[in-house]
């Protein structure tokens, strides 16, 4: 039986937290565009703040932050989670793999030449904070190990939305700028590395400095927030002292999941639902989105999981059972915060696709999560207690 760390308990509750209100949130932005305020509602977020809208200074701005705080819960994953055991790491790693292939497949079999190909890494994105709200909803009915491989694959997953807009959703690049953050990127980590510098400011300062450099660069500013973690000082909290790293990751968790999440839900789930949105749900791209996010998760994790058993490369966790594995796939089809901030990348400047994509990722990740939430509540008891 798994027993879980305070550390990885806290995680949960905070990520749990998140879902929440990110589902508030969405509720509020939705009947606020579709009522009689909703062309103020909509004109707030376009206003214009130093040449950028508001929304634009959220999505590239303060959605670095949230990626910083990705690449913290990833650097502590690799070094001292589930993720840093290499057999441990591996069920969860193949299968999140699975989770990004089949749905892009998917994808792209309805949208292969068409001008809507570019979105296909929308259905590939798990919302690990509405995946473990679902777990939470569950309770007792889900085993602790099957809430361990959802963060794992999760994570993972997190990992490759992040290679994705690195590699695929960035502009024209300006080389100047990009080896500027890259020198800045490497002159923090030998700071960590051979000069052993702990000053937590130091570092931010430079990845301000990244940040800006990397907007120029036309390479996405919020990847800087990611390459910032990595540069941070970390090191086991058994050694007696927090290090830098874990410092700082504890002291984004409530800024993230009380202000920065919430204000991007709220600036990029105003949707209006009109007769001719509606009618879109049936184009290639919806189809594309919802089938990946429903279909495509469940049955890629599934089955790469499945293959890396055959093979051998590892063995199923203890109390888990494939019902589960099926489960954790399912809830894996909730794409939401990542879906959305790649169908923003996919398609600007297209507000009706982005309209029209954004409510395909609401639809396919309430029915993942309701699928889910439902296959889990009826199989999920642990493995050992079934038996019983």
């Amino acid at each position: 039986m798994y027993a879980l760390t305070d550390t990885f308990n806290r995680f949960f509750d905070s990520e749990k937290t998140s879902g929440l209100i990110l589902i508030a949130c969405t509720i509020l932005s939705i009947v606020l565009a579709n009522s009689a305020l909703g062309p103020t509602w909509l004109a707030i977020w376009n206003a214009d703040l130093g040449g950028l809208s508001l929304s634009h200074w959220i999505n590239d701005g303060l959605m670095a932050i949230f990626f910083l705080l990705i690449g913290l819960e990833l650097e502590r994953e690799l070094y001292v989670g589930e993720l840093s055991n290499f057999r441990n790491a591996l069920l969860p790693a193949v299968a999140a793999i699975g989770g990004m292939v089949a749905p892009a497949l998917i994808y792209y079999v309805f949208n292969d030449g068409l001008p809507t190909q570019a979105g296909i890494g929308i259905p590939m994105a798990t919302d690990i904070a509405f995946a473990l709200g679902a777990l939470a909803l569950l309770g007792a009915r889900v085993p602790p190990a099957l809430k361990v491989f959802v963060v794992a694959f999760a994570v993972i997953d997190d990992l490759g939305a992040i290679v994705l807009i690195a590699l695929f959703y960035s502009g024209d690049l300006s080389i100047p700028h990009l080896v500027g953050g890259v020198a800045v990127w490497v002159l923090l980590l030998m700071l960590n590395r051979f000069g052993r510098m702990q000053s937590l400011p130091i570092y931010l300062l430079g990845g301000v400095v990244m940040w800006v450099l990397m907007l120029k660069s036309g390479v996405h500013a919020t990847i800087a927030g990611v390459m910032l973690a990595f540069a941070i000082p970390f090191w086991s909290s058994e050694q007696g002292t927090s290090s830098p790293s874990h410092r700082l990751e504890n002291s984004l968790h409530k800024p993230v999941t009380l202000l920065i999440l919430p204000l991007f839900a709220l600036a990029n789930t105003g949707v209006v639902l009109d007769a001719s949105l509606l009618s879109s749900m049936l184009d290639p791209n919806s189809v594309g989105i919802i089938a990946g996010l429903v279909v495509g998760k469940p049955v890629g994790i599934l089955l790469f999981a499945l293959a890396a058993l055959w093979i051998g490369w590892c063995v199923l966790p203890e109390d888990l059972t494939w019902r589960h594995v099926l489960g954790a796939g399912m809830l894996g089809g909730i794409g939401f915060t990542m879906s959305i901030f790649i169908t923003n990348l996919a398609f600007a400047p297209q507000p009706e696709l982005i309209d029209a994509s954004k409510l395909a990722v609401f639809t396919g990740s309430l029915v993942a999560g309701l699928l889910g939430a439902a296959w889990l509540a009826w199989v999920g008891r642990p493995a050992s207690d079934a038996d019983q």
